[in-house]
């Protein structure tokens, strides 16, 4: 096949801009992200040699070697692992086959430090060009004849061409013909820019990988043969270990397997940054062995930042399963419950067969303990943290808070554990509560009830701010009530299973009737006054809310006096057995259900506007009294529908006709500013 000449996905060529014009300076780190896919690639091959041993027969000691040439300007980066045919450097290196790829793209542009992140999204290969004028990728995948070139300048274009059969000695190291295809694995070939040829100094390349790369488990090597002087100064200074002609550059043992008395906390931070291509720092981080029935070991990082795919329908998490040192996946469903998937890291089982299928895994009974066993540990660690800095848990809680609650339907295990750890906005919440930052514990919230508060009153919406203005919460306020915030669009399905805590049940303010006055006797004194008055009908409301009934017919299930109501005239309720108002907002917005219930609409006896109203019914229904039947009432009957289209806007609702609502207005205004000349 002829050299092809194709386009980058219009996100890769977005991407690819944002690369070659950043100006971070830590460019070094493209160095870690190409070892690091490197050995990605050799595990991947290790796995597959389980099943298919002819795979890696010719060359079983897995290895990454670089290669710096000061007279080409080059550096290579060469593995012997998997590889790639046609199609996969296609799709591997010209597009990113993945969900939220624009949305990333946004990202990155949004954010000075934007790339940052494109380890994280799995592309560090890109990298490179922060770097490098061109790059050029040889590779022939294991068990095919055919190797494959892909090159490109970053400027929106590549080419994909066959090549002949690769270097002589089959070690895929690079140092035969250059311009061909190893036997097997990859070779990264970095025409560097004139002004990063630092890089091509293999002392400065010696500290960059004990740097950023010695807990890889394949070693990382200097081909000597290619280097200067510079070398053997830098090998003396560090220590390299000799190779035939290759230097070993990093420790190349498992970091999870070493004692933890061996490890610096800059080596457990740069292997965090290694499994989760992030650049963040680790939040929280578990290293541990687990011996008895099953034995296992794991090295597991809860991140400080949330990555931008968290809630990405696929839901993966980000931690590696290996079989006694042999990677086996990174896309295990049974390892971490879908809950936990900002956890990266990796696990390690001395139990499993190395050569089962990713299917049966699944349901391999060892893994659910395993499963189990973490998830315990990372839970019981979390709620430690949040017991011991409740600041910092605070901010961890705004970031990850969102997906542990899932853990409250999905797992009936865990959930007593998990509604421990929950923090919620309140109406009262401050920087002293357990949470910190604002946030309250359920554990609080119940210590400081009222006496006579038999529920634990919340309010669910889409923005918290906004929530805090809800009519419905007025009547709460006053009498000292706190009522949770619940802003999250994953509160509505785990309080219909959770349903209580501490035996109060949770209920919604925005339901059924509000049972203030049980509480009115533990309210202040202030409050006290507030409670009494509260709900007591003005004259002629009676008369004023039969009226309304009569005005809106349908449009509402029911019209009554309203005791949650302090400040505003009007507002809507669901009936005690009816959904939750934002639940079934939410539904109709995904076509779940066709059509909205009715609501009740309470109206505030004490407000000025519903005195009012009822003073002129009680005035024009003594003139209209000898009228004859079925004469209507206008202004009336407009500030009737008027207090529904109000109601409705407080709550966030759509009006049914804008265009009528907007009429009424208008007449109501023209009204009060006198009679028409």
């Amino acid at each position: 096949m002829s050299e092809q000449k194709l386009s980058f996905q219009a996100e890769v060529s977005r991407l690819l801009d944002i690369v070659a014009h950043s100006l971070y300076s830590n460019k070094e780190i493209f160095l870690r992200e190409l070892i690091s896919n490197a050995s990605d690639a050799c595990d991947r091959l290790r796995y597959a040699a389980l099943t298919q041993p002819e795979l890696a027969d010719a060359d079983a000691d897995y290895k990454i070697t670089l290669t710096s040439d000061a007279e080409a300007g080059t550096l290579t980066v060469a593995d012997n692992g998997i590889g790639m045919n046609r199609d996969e450097m296609i799709e591997n290196l010209g597009t990113i086959a993945r969900s939220g790829t624009a949305a990333f793209v946004r990202e990155l542009e949004d954010k000075p430090e934007g790339v940052n992140l494109i380890g994280q999204f799995g592309v560090g290969f890109y990298s490179a060009f922060m770097v490098a004028d061109t790059v050029e990728v040889l590779s022939r995948r294991a068990g095919e004849s055919q190797g494959w070139r892909w090159v490109s300048d970053g400027r929106g274009d590549f080419t994909v061409a066959e090549i002949p059969d690769g270097d002589g000695d089959g070690d895929g190291d690079g140092n035969g013909d250059k311009g061909s295809a190893p036997a097997r694995g990859t070779r990264v070939v970095l025409k560097l820019k004139k002004e990063q040829e630092e890089f091509l100094d293999p002392a400065r390349l010696e500290r960059i990988v004990r740097t950023y790369s010695d807990h890889i488990a394949v070693p990382v090597t200097l081909a000597t043969g290619a280097t200067d002087g510079g070398a053997e100064e830098g090998g003396a200074e560090e220590g390299g270990a000799e190779e035939g002609g290759e230097r070993v550059l990093n420790a190349a043992s498992a970091l999870w397997t070493r004692p933890k008395s061996e490890i610096s906390e800059a080596q457990y931070k740069e292997f965090y940054h290694h499994v989760a291509h992030a650049f963040d720092e680790p939040w929280l981080r578990l290293h541990f062995k687990a011996e008895g029935v099953i034995e296992y070991s794991g090295l597991i990082y809860l991140p400080s930042a949330k990555p931008f795919d968290l809630f990405q329908p696929e839901r993966k998490h980000g931690v590696k399963l290996y079989v006694r040192r042999i990677f086996i996946t990174d896309d295990c469903e049974g390892l971490v419950p879908p809950y936990l998937r900002f956890l990266r890291g990796v696990i390690d089982s001395e139990d499993l067969p190395l050569n089962i299928s990713r299917e049966i895994l699944q349901t391999n009974p060892v893994l659910a303990k395993i499963r189990a066993a973490v998830t315990k540990r990372v839970l019981s660690e979390i709620k430690k943290q949040a017991e011991k800095n409740p600041e910092d848990y605070a901010a961890f809680w705004d970031n990850f808070g969102p997906v542990l609650k899932e853990g409250l339907y999905e797992d009936e295990g865990q959930r007593e554990t998990l509604i421990e750890l929950a923090r919620f906005a309140s109406t009262r919440a401050s920087g002293g509560d357990s949470g910190g930052n604002g946030a309250v514990g359920l554990a609080d919230y119940v210590a400081r009830m009222p006496e006579g508060q038999e529920a634990i009153y919340y309010i669910s919406g889409e923005d918290a701010a906004a929530l805090r203005k809800s009519p419905q919460i007025e009547g709460f306020a006053a009498k000292g009530v706190e009522v949770l915030l619940m802003s999250d669009p994953v509160d509505e399905f785990w309080l219909p299973v959770v349903r209580e805590y501490q035996g109060k049940a949770f209920k919604s303010v925005t339901r059924g009737g509000a049972d203030l006055d049980k509480i009115a006797d533990a309210a202040k004194d202030g409050e006290k006054a507030a409670a009494e008055n509260q709900g007591k009908a003005g004259p002629g409301t009676d008369a004023l809310i039969a009226f309304v009934k009569l005005a809106l017919k349908d449009e509402v299930k029911d019209v009554r006096a309203s005791e949650r109501l302090t400040d505003s005239p009007v507002c809507l309720v669901a009936d005690e057995g009816d959904m939750d108002m934002h639940l079934e907002r939410l539904l109709k917005q995904h076509n779940q259900i066709d059509q909205a219930s009715t609501r009740i609409l309470e109206i505030n006896p004490k407000h000025p506007l519903i005195q009012r109203l009822a003073a002129e019914l009680e005035t024009q229904g003594a003139v209209a009294a000898d009228a004859a039947e079925g004469d209507a009432l206008p202004p009336l009957e407009e500030a009737a529908r008027l207090l529904l289209d109000q109601a409705r806007i407080l709550e966030g609702e759509p009006l049914p006709d804008p265009s009528a609502f907007a009429g009424r207005l208008s007449r109501l205004v023209a009204r009060g500013f006198g009679p028409e000349s």
